[in-house]
C-alpha cells in the first residue's frame, strides 16, 4: 500500500482525525497542543496520527491535502484546517457542533 493510500484509508476510517506532532497526552509543539486542547474541549473521542513517528506521512500529507503545515484536522473526510482555524472555530462554537455531529454520525454508522 502506498503512503497516499494509507493517508486516504486513515481519513476514510476516522470521522475525526488529527495529524499532529506528538500525541494528545504529549504534544510535541505548541500548535499541536493548542489544537488538541480545542478538540478535547468538544468532549468527543478522536483519532490522531503522530507525524513525528510517521515520516512518510509527514512528507506526503501536505501535498495530498494541499496544506503545508501541521496540525491538520480532518472531519468526515474533509480538511478543516490547522491550529488557527481550529482555535477560531472552537471560540465561535462551530468546532463543537462539527465534532459532535461527526461523532454522532459515526456512532450511528457503527450501530
Amino acid at each position: 500500500m502506498s503512503v497516499v493510500d494509507t493517508i486516504k484509508e486513515q481519513i476514510e476510517n476516522n470521522a475525526i482525525l488529527l495529524y499532529m506532532k506528538g500525541t494528545p497526552r504529549f504534544p510535541q509543539c505548541g500548535f499541536s497542543s493548542r489544537a488538541v486542547e480545542a478538540i478535547m474541549s468538544c468532549g468527543e473521542r478522536f483519532a490522531f496520527v503522530n507525524i513525528l513517528e510517521n515520516q512518510d506521512i509527514r512528507a506526503e500529507l501536505p501535498k495530498y491535502a494541499n496544506w503545508p503545515t501541521f496540525p491538520q484536522l480532518w472531519i468526515n473526510g474533509e480538511l478543516v484546517g490547522g491550529c488557527d482555524i481550529i482555535c477560531e472555530m472552537a471560540e465561535s462554537g462551530e468546532l463543537k457542533e462539527m465534532i459532535q455531529a461527526a461523532a454522532k454520525d459515526a456512532g450511528e454508522a457503527e450501530a
